[in-house]
């Protein structure tokens, strides 16, 4: 009777899960499919008839030097962001837990821009970083430093790092909040003992904190991956993947090829290219990031 009764609770969870297992297969593993399906296919996007053509639109998108910019961006955009933004967040963090006066009000603060909608933050920083009117190059002028008033998002040698930084300043607070709550995890005593050993903040930091929280760390890093490979919104809303193509990234690439060019085929081959790099990063992170634990 207990086994029968055991059978009917496996079987009503399933009805439970069922509407999303319907919905992830409709939405997602079948536009997965599709995906991989196009890529072997010559395809305008609107067109009922497709033609295959093996793996040609792979050959095309490796030999195409729009995409190659588009992957190095990517990989420049993943380093730096990620690195940058975790170790910014892991300080404002360890500063916060110190209890000092009004944290609250500055963990509020670092927070605000997380909530914020891409384009009001796309909006306001190409304001700030307008060539010749922005305030970003007014203030450097007013410094008499006008070797660095640059045309921040006009110039292909700025406009990648300008992006990237704008990046930071959306997430850093995402970060902040992570490391934070991993830093209250730690018990009181085992920085009690640092102290009394004559532990100092940088020692402590590198030799307890960065240690214990190397979860976060690997959790930070996996979400980075997946987004600095998704990232659409302020790219297209601040350069628009130019000048030139020089900010071009896998996802605007993406879009251009299908929408703009009428080449879905192609536009499905880096999308299938862009799925690959997340499976495989993903897993070297989560390897590395097991390793990390049992060492501890």
């Amino acid at each position: 009777m207990s086994g029968k009764r055991s059978v009917l609770s496996g079987g009503k969870a399933y009805l439970y899960i069922l509407p999303i297992l319907l919905l992830s297969g409709l939405f997602l593993y079948y536009s997965i499919g599709f995906t991989f399906y196009t890529s072997f296919h010559q395809w305008n996007g609107i067109d009922s008839h497709m033609k295959y053509i093996g793996f040609d639109n792979y050959k095309k998108l490796f030999a195409d030097k729009a995409y190659l910019t588009a992957l190095r961006n990517n990989l420049l955009f993943f380093v730096f962001t990620v690195t940058i933004q975790a170790a910014l967040g892991l300080l404002l963090a360890v500063l916060l837990r110190a209890k000092l006066a009004g944290s609250n009000i500055f963990k509020s603060i670092y927070f605000i821009p997380v909530i914020m909608a891409p384009i009001i933050i796309a909006a306001i920083f190409r304001i700030i970083m307008d060539t010749n009117f922005g305030d970003l190059n007014a203030t450097l002028r007013a410094l008499h430093l006008d070797f660095l008033a640059v045309s921040w998002l006009g110039d292909p040698k700025y406009a990648l790092m300008s992006i990237i930084i704008v990046n930071i300043f959306e997430w850093m607070g995402f970060s902040m909040t992570l490391y934070y709550s991993g830093l209250l995890a730690i018990p009181d005593e085992i920085y009690e003992s640092a102290k009394m050993d004559g532990s100092g903040f940088w020692r402590t930091l590198f030799q307890i904190t960065i240690p214990l929280v190397g979860g976060t760390t690997s959790t930070l890093a996996v979400l980075g991956i997946v987004g600095s490979l998704k990232t659409f919104d302020i790219v297209s809303l601040m350069t628009g993947g130019g000048p030139g193509r020089s900010t071009e990234f896998l996802t605007t690439y993406v879009y251009k090829k299908a929408i703009d060019e009428f080449n879905g085929g192609m536009s499905a081959a880096a999308g299938v290219t862009i799925l690959v790099i997340a499976l495989v990063m993903a897993l070297v992170q989560l390897q590395l990031g097991n390793r990390q634990q049992r060492d501890l």
